[in-house]
């Protein structure tokens, strides 16, 4: 009871600040206001941040309050969400001035980011639809704002068809799933008892269908080309995508992990984000468009962290959720000032640097099976000792064993040491705040496994097997297939924005 009456006033007081919020963007969204209020606004929205920051460090249990469920991940995802959107309405200030919809940009940011929040605090799952589907909208209408722009509509129309598709899967799985176990809130819903009501086959297809209705917000095969079609719009609306929205199914599938895990719906996600991870990769290696690049390295993240879920690593991947996206939210800000500097690609390896390769080999082979024999009871532990075997060889390769010179591969040695210890201490840290409140997978299904092993596997060997047969009449195949499915609706494409042609003409009139 105690939590319950700590936990209150802090809910009601991040209620009313993100209230207090919507009300100065429309405020702001009247013309014969200032533009200087923007200042004044970007006050009031760090306040539900700060809120949010609060409730996550005083949170020590899980609370229910109404349709609301207040615990450690919750309040972390709200503190993500709304750091982002802060971060990103502060960028557009000035990145955005001069635009038409100027104020109407702030309107539909924090109006978007509020609606996340409020999804990742939702118990009842009608509330989490209405505020997922607002979400949604709100996604929809940024990404559409330029109506004058044919492109825009183009995009903003094919995306919102798949967002309604998306929406009408969860919302078929959520009424599926409170008819065969009595009840609306989620709390409720993911425990033994009421879980043992639903057969095998009415769970596999209300994983099928929550698997659905996440790997389309995801940009997942074979929905990637919303997100493709999205780099038409504002970069500030390509970094708060990154805000619990393209990264949202980490969180839900974590919300419904009791029900989800050890089903067969777990075998159809790793397929589906296998291929999402090895089509990623490819865009790009293909794009010579940046952002296009980054929408590609999105694809494969988001394969990765959907694979941790598909083998109940959910802690792994709300880590992998938050870091990733405040690293490429923070990318597309820097969009407009990546330049390409045409350096040489390659070096002669010359011996020490071979011999150094040799002793990075090693380690990492240590590391795989060190990391792997701590922890046998876990079936993911394999996996997750590869890539961080992998990763450790390929960081090993650029910082030390390819250094300039001894001081630089000192410098590369102890860069690689802190960073592992960074790693170390975070993912600690991540354990003690959330592990009472994430589902603990002991043993994801063999067959995941195993096909993770193989995509891993295949995928690194198909790569070596392409850089060294470039001339190949496979590679040109497969260079071409890469670039017709990384490439945008064709009606989302214009070489030049023709809606400003007669802006260009009257001006040169009245000239």
């Amino acid at each position: 009871m105690l939590v319950l009456l700590d936990s209150l006033p802090i809910f009601t007081a991040f209620s009313v600040s993100l209230a207090v919020c919507i009300l100065s963007a429309l405020f702001f969204l009247h013309p014969r206001v200032p533009l200087g209020f923007i200042r004044l606004h970007m006050g009031i929205i760090t306040l539900p941040v700060l809120i949010a920051l609060f409730a996550l460090i005083t949170t020590d249990a899980s609370t229910v309050i109404g349709p609301w469920r207040l615990d450690s991940l919750a309040w972390l995802m709200v503190l993500f969400v709304l750091t982002i959107g802060l971060v990103v309405q502060r960028y557009s200030v000035r990145y955005l001035l001069g635009d038409r919809s100027y104020r109407k940009y702030f309107v539909l940011l924090t109006f978007t980011t509020g609606a996340a929040s409020f999804t990742w605090l939702s118990n009842d799952l009608r509330w989490l639809l209405v505020w997922w589907g607002l979400t949604l909208l709100g996604l929809l209408l940024l990404i559409g704002l330029n109506r004058e722009w044919k492109v825009a509509r183009v995009s903003a129309i094919f995306s919102g068809r798949l967002f309604i598709f998306s929406w009408l899967a969860l919302l078929v799985a959520v009424l599926w799933l409170s008819q065969a176990t009595g009840h609306w809130q989620l709390s409720l819903m993911m425990v033994n008892d009421r879980l043992a009501q639903i057969s095998s086959w009415e769970r596999t297809g209300i994983n099928l269908l929550l698997v659905l209705a996440v790997i389309i917000p995801a940009a997942q095969w074979p929905f990637q080309r919303w997100f493709l079609n999205s780099v038409v719009a504002p970069t500030p609306v390509s970094a708060v995508m990154h805000a619990g929205l393209v990264n949202a199914g980490g969180i839900m599938l974590t919300r419904f992990a009791p029900l989800f895990s050890g089903d067969l719906a777990q075998i159809v996600l790793v397929i589906l984000s296998g291929l999402s991870i090895l089509l990623g990769t490819g865009i790009i290696l293909v794009q010579v468009d940046y952002k296009r690049q980054l929408v590609g390295s999105t694809i494969a993240q988001m394969g990765f962290m959907l694979i941790q879920c598909a083998l109940g690593a959910y802690l792994a991947a709300i880590i992998h959720l938050v870091f990733h996206g405040l690293f490429k939210a923070t990318l597309f800000l820097q969009a407009g000032s990546a330049v390409r500097r045409y350096e040489p690609t390659s070096r002669p390896i010359q011996l020490s640097s071979l011999l150094w390769l040799i002793v990075g080999s090693a380690l990492g082979l240590f590391v795989v099976v060190y990391f792997w024999l701590t922890a046998p009871e876990i079936g993911y532990q394999l996996i997750s000792a590869l890539i961080l075997g992998y990763s450790l060889f390929f960081a090993w390769t650029q910082l030390v064993a390819f250094g300039y010179g001894l001081i630089g591969r000192i410098a590369g040695f102890f860069l690689l040491g802190g960073a592992g210890m960074v790693f170390s201490m975070i993912h600690a840290a991540f354990y003690d705040l959330l592990h009472e409140t994430i589902y603990q997978v002991v043993q994801p299904p063999t067959l995941a496994v195993i096909l993770v092993m193989v995509i891993l596997l295949s995928g690194s060997a198909l790569g070596v097997w392409l850089t060294r047969n470039r001339s190949s009449a496979s590679f040109a195949i497969l260079y071409l297939w890469l670039v017709r499915l990384s490439e945008p609706h064709s009606d989302s494409v214009e070489s030049h924005p023709n809606y400003l042609a007669r802006y260009l003409y009257w001006g040169g009139n009245r000239r």
